[in-house]
């Protein structure tokens, strides 16, 4: 103001204050792209590119150097295309069938449930071939193991114990399971007969010890 007078410091602090508008308003559009980007679901490709904008935008710290906004882990993670696990998280995850085989398979079973072991290897696999671990086909997969499917997937949609993710009502679950049915996923035949019989109501509405 002793420099230059009142007339263009009031011109400063106005080119100032649109500054501030402006960069607060980045941060607040900045913000919600990576609050979306974070949640698990099919991420948009307007997302994708918004996230490499604040990738490669930085911001000075304490100690006056330049600090991305978004470190190089943290975009692989939220530029994730489908849900929010990448490839190798979402190997150790599927791993626990296999987990769960080489397990079971040390059990001395009886006669009756030698089958035990099989039956629950290849509960996450899929009529059409899509599933895993070892992506087999209908002709390989035990009408067993079809039921565990189904009784699994519902099980993972209603659950209320999971910390990762809200459960879903027994409706929304069963339209997922029609949709997989549909879709050639799930056995039509066992995905019907659970329906009809309705004991997917009976587990949630009744205490499991009282079943």
């Amino acid at each position: 103001m002793l420099r230059h007078g009142r007339s263009e410091f009031d011109v400063f602090l106005l080119g100032l204050e649109e500054e501030y508008e402006r960069s607060q308003s980045q941060v607040d559009t900045f913000r919600e792209a990576i609050r979306e980007s974070n949640v698990p679901k099919v991420l948009p490709e307007a997302s994708a590119e918004i996230l490499k904008d604040i990738a490669a935008t930085t911001y000075s710290d304490f100690d006056g150097e330049q600090v991305p906004y978004v470190t190089t882990e943290e975009l692989h993670f939220l530029s994730i295309p489908k849900g929010s696990l990448d490839p190798d998280e979402r190997l150790q995850i599927e791993s626990h069938v296999t987990h769960t085989y080489n397990f079971l398979t040390q059990i001395p079973w009886t006669a009756n449930l030698a089958r035990v072991a099989d039956i629950a290897h290849g509960h996450h696999e899929k009529l059409n071939g899509t599933g895993h671990p070892r992506g087999v086909e209908a002709n390989e997969i035990a009408i067993q193991t079809r039921i565990m499917t189904v009784s699994d997937i519902f099980d993972a949609l209603t659950a209320s114990d999971r910390p990762y993710k809200k459960a879903l009502s027994a409706e929304r679950a069963v339209e997922i399971l029609d949709m997989e049915a549909k879709a050639g996923m799930l056995d039509r035949t066992v995905v019907d007969l659970v329906l009809a019989s309705e004991v997917h109501r009976k587990i949630l509405d009744t205490d499991w010890q009282q079943l």
